[in-house]
């Protein structure tokens, strides 16, 4: 195990054991408080990762750490990993209490090291939606880069609206583009995997954001991705319905695509947005987020959620254009080993 760079007070009052040590239910009160600030930060009902994890913890796999109080025996805080061959993913790390923070980053230097040191990884990341930039100290101590993301969010307009200015929708004054006839929007169904991974490859191809996920920088990492937002609970429950693709009939490729997940009974997020390099510059992705955006609010949704690298400005420029605001920023953290 790793030292730890915290105050003597924190190390003095809290005893740093392994998450293996521990059940679901041990952690059960703790999430469950990490579940309520979802909701109160995000708006993001985070009760399905939440029992996700749980089976997890009780499988006993997850490497991680839990600050115990010495005096009460209560757990305040935990941090987790996943291994994904060469590369380890934080998973998260939440505390609660007066020395919330202090314990969060006792946790990281723990954590950190210990992937650092792990055997045949060569890469860390980290996105900690919930913890904005708080707790970067730990990061840059062991030579992450940083990379700041916005979580932004827009209000669906009520359905009797639409029919008055389809804002998010469009202005009454703007022209409603038209896609060319070998193009077709239609939603989202599964025979839409495969040229989905290659599509999403071919657009993050040499972008900025391929170097905070490395999943973009191949087609089955793309097809990895696309498993997880669609399979899992992590980024909201899939929905197919309101999730849709511009395709070309000549070629059967995809040159665009908007996929959304249900976060909150009332409040969806896209969980991926491209245009195919080609097809840029013409408004698709403009279309198609007002073509979710509409498909939501006929259906009675109130919000819709995004994230964003804060330096991919066409992207960001599109999304306020479009009425989207801040609602907080985040840091994505990003270690490589240097190899002489």
């Amino acid at each position: 195990m790793f030292a730890p760079h915290r105050t003597h007070h924190v190390l003095d009052r809290y005893d740093i054991r392994d998450l293996r040590l521990f059940t679901g239910r041990d952690l059960r009160p703790l999430l469950a408080e990490e579940g309520r600030q979802w909701r109160e930060r995000l708006r993001w009902d985070y009760t399905q990762s939440i029992e996700l994890l749980i089976s997890y913890l009780d499988s006993r796999i997850l490497p991680g750490f839990v600050a115990v109080d010495r005096a009460s025996g209560e757990i305040q805080g935990y941090c987790f990993s996943v291994y994904e061959t060469q590369k380890a993913v934080v998973g998260d790390v939440f505390a609660v209490g007066e020395d919330a923070r202090e314990v969060e980053e006792t946790l990281l230097h723990h954590l950190l090291p210990m992937l650092q040191h792990t055997p045949g990884v060569d890469r860390v990341e980290s996105q900690l939606l919930l913890e904005s930039d708080r707790l970067q100290v730990p990061f840059k101590e062991c030579d992450f880069r940083s990379y700041t993301r916005l979580f932004m969010e827009a209000d669906l307009p009520h359905e009797r609206e639409l029919l008055l200015d389809n804002s998010l929708v469009r202005r009454t004054d703007e022209p409603v583009p038209q896609l060319p006839q070998y193009l077709k929007l239609t939603r989202w169904i599964p025979p839409h995997y495969q040229p989905a991974g290659d599509l999403i490859h071919r657009c993050y191809e040499g972008h900025g954001d391929s170097f905070i996920n490395d999943q973009y920088r191949s087609v089955q990492g793309s097809l990895r991705f696309l498993h997880n937002i669609v399979r899992f609970p992590g980024c909201g429950i899939f929905d197919a319905e309101n999730s849709f693709v511009i395709r070309d009939d000549r070629s059967g490729q995809l040159e665009a695509l908007a996929l959304v997940s249900r976060v909150e009974p009332e409040v969806a997020h896209v969980t991926q947005l491209c245009v195919s390099p080609r097809r840029r510059g013409y408004g698709l992705g403009r279309m198609l987020l007002r073509h979710v955006a509409t498909s939501l609010a006929a259906k009675g949704m109130q919000a819709i959620t995004l994230t964003v690298t804060e330096a991919n400005h066409p992207a960001l420029k599109l999304y306020e254009s479009l009425g989207f605001r801040r609602r907080l920023s985040f840091c994505a953290n990003v270690w490589t080993r240097t190899r002489s």
